[in-house]
C-alpha cells in the first residue's frame, strides 16, 4: 500500500495505475505444487558444489581452511567446519597434525561413481540432446560460454566440450569466426531428420492424433481456457522448421520452441534470465516474458528466491516430475543421503541437549532461541534446531517425513 501511494504521488493518478499493472504481471495465481517444484534448496546446491571442489583436490582431500575460502564464492557465511559436520553421511571430517581435513564418505563416493557410470551410458543421449539444441538454433551453432550456463539444466557434464564434441566429429565441430576466446562456438555439421521431431509431435504420434499443445489448467479458469483453445486451433508448427520472421505463425513457433527447450531439460524448467540470453540464437521474441505469461496453460512462471523461472506444466504431476532422467534419479539419491546425515546430526544434538538438561535437573524441554545466537549460515529450512524437540516437531516420524519431502523435493 505504501508503494502504491508513493507511485500515485510521483506519477499522478493518470500514469501510476499503468506502472502498477506492469508490476502485477508477475503476480500470477500461484500453484502450490509447482511452487514446491520450483524450490531451489540452498543446502543441496552448496553440498553438490563442495563435492565437486573436493573431487578436484589432490587425493580428493581438502583442508577446511581451503574450503572456508571457497565459502564466499558459495554465498555462505559462518564456519565451513560446522556446515560439513551437519552431513556426516556425505563428508568425513578428521583432524591431522592439528589441522582439519575433509574427504567424501564411502556412500558418497559410491554415488559419484554411479553418476559417472550414468554419464558414460547416457553419452549418446547427451550427444543427441546437444544436436537437437543446435538444430533449434538459427545458425545451427551456439556460443560455448553461453551454453555453459545451461549445461547442468540439460545434464551435460562439465567437460562436455572435450568429452562429447571430439567423439562425434562427424556431427559437431568447434569454430571461432571472430578469433576472440569468448567467441568459440559449437557448430552442427550433420542434420539428423530423425532428431527433428519435437516432444509434442512424438506424443501425438504415440496417440495417433494431430500434434497440438496440452493445457493443464483447472476447468474453472474459463478465460485462460478460451484463449488456449483459440490459440490451439491454429496448426502446430514444429520448432525445427524454418519460419519467415514476422509471419502470423511466429508466436506459434516461439511457444513450440520454448516448449521443446523445456522438454530437453532434466527438470523441465529454466531460468528466464538465462533463456533470454539466447533470444538471438533461437529467434525468440523480444517480449519473451509477456509471451510466457500469455500462455498459463502451457507454462508456469514463478519467482523463487528472486529468480524468475518458467516450468513446463505437463512435465509435472502435482510437484513430482512425471519422467525422471537417470541423472535425476542419481541426484535424488544424493538428496536422500543428505537427509539421512542431517537427521542423524540433529538427533545426536537433540540427545546431547536432553542429557545436559537432565543433568541440570531441568524438566522443561522448551527451546530458547536468541537472535544474537543465530548463525548466518542458517537458511529457511533450519527448523530442526528451533522446533525439533517439540511434540509433533521434526522428531515426530510423520512430521519429519513431510518436512523432508518438502526440503528435498526436485532438488537440483
Amino acid at each position: 500500500m505504501a508503494m502504491t501511494r508513493e507511485l500515485y504521488r510521483i506519477l499522478g493518478t493518470k500514469y501510476a495505475p499503468l506502472l502498477i499493472r506492469r508490476f502485477s504481471l508477475w503476480s500470477t495465481k500461484k500453484d502450490p505444487d509447482l511452487e514446491s517444484a520450483l524450490s531451489r534448496n540452498k543446502r543441496w546446491i552448496v553440498n553438490s558444489r563442495l563435492k565437486n571442489i573436493i573431487l578436484r583436490c589432490p587425493n580428493q582431500v581438502a583442508s577446511i581452511k581451503f574450503l572456508q575460502k571457497k565459502f564466499k564464492t558459495l554465498d555462505l557465511q559462518g564456519k565451513a567446519l560446522n556446515w560439513l559436520k551437519k552431513y556426516p553421511c556425505c563428508f568425513h571430517v578428521y583432524l591431522e597434525n592439528d589441522e582439519y581435513y575433509c574427504r567424501l564418505t564411502k556412500p558418497m563416493m559410491t554415488l559419484v561413481e554411479e553418476e559417472e557410470l550414468v554419464k558414460d551410458t547416457q553419452e549418446p543421449v547427451l550427444a543427441d540432446r546437444l544436436a537437437k539444441l543446435l538444430m533449434l538454433s538459427v545458425n545451427q551453432r551456439l556460443n560455448v560460454v553461453k551454453l555453459n550456463e545451461f549445461k547442468r539444466s540439460f545434464g551435460f557434464p562439465d567437460d562436455y566440450v572435450i568429452r562429447i564434441v571430439p567423439k562425434y566429429s562427424d556431427v559437431f565441430r568447434l569454430v571461432n569466426y571472430s578469433g576472440r576466446k569468448s567467441s568459440m562456438e559449437i557448430e552442427l555439421l550433420l542434420w539428423k531428420p530423425e532428431l527433428a521431431v519435437s516432444a509434442v509431435e512424438a506424443a501425438a504420434k504415440k496417440c495417433g492424433s494431430e500434434p497440438s499443445f496440452s493445457c493443464s489448467l483447472p476447468s474453472t479458469w474459463t478465460k485462460p481456457w478460451e484463449r488456449f483453445m483459440e490459440f490451439n486451433a491454429f496448426p502446430y508448427i514444429s520448432p525445427y522448421e524454418d519460419l519467415v520472421e514476422g509471419s502470423k505463425e511466429s508466436e506459434k513457433r516461439s511457444v513450440g520452441l520454448v516448449h521443446e527447450l523445456l522438454s530437453l531439460t532434466l527438470w523441465k524448467k529454466l531460468s528466464i534470465v538465462k533463456l533470454s540470453h539466447f533470444k538471438r540464437e533461437f529467434g525468440l521474441p523480444e517480449k519473451l516474458n509477456g509471451m510466457l505469461l500469455k500462455h498459463p496453460g502451457i507454462f508456469y512462471v514463478g519467482n523463487k528466491y528472486q529468480v524468475h523461472t518458467v516450468i513446463l506444466r505437463e512435465g509435472y504431476n502435482g510437484s513430482e516430475l512425471i519422467h525422471k532422467d537417470p541423472l535425476v534419479v542419481v541426484k535424488d539419491k544424493f538428496g536422500e543421503l543428505m537427509q539421512q546425515g542431517l537427521y542423524e546430526y540433529n538427533h545426536r544434538r537433540y540427545l546431547a541437549n536432553l542429557e545436559k538438561k537432565r543433568e541440570k535437573g531441568i524438566e522443561s524441554l522448551k527451546p530458547v532461541v536468541r537472535k544474537k545466537d543465530r548463525n548466518h549460515d542458517r537458511d529457511d529450512v533450519d527448523e530442526e534446531e528451533n522446533h525439533g524437540d517439540r511434540p509433533g516437531g521434526l522428531f515426530d516420524p510423520e512430521e519429519r517425513k513431510r518436512f523432508y519431502q518438502i526440503l528435498f523435493s526436485d532438488t537440483q
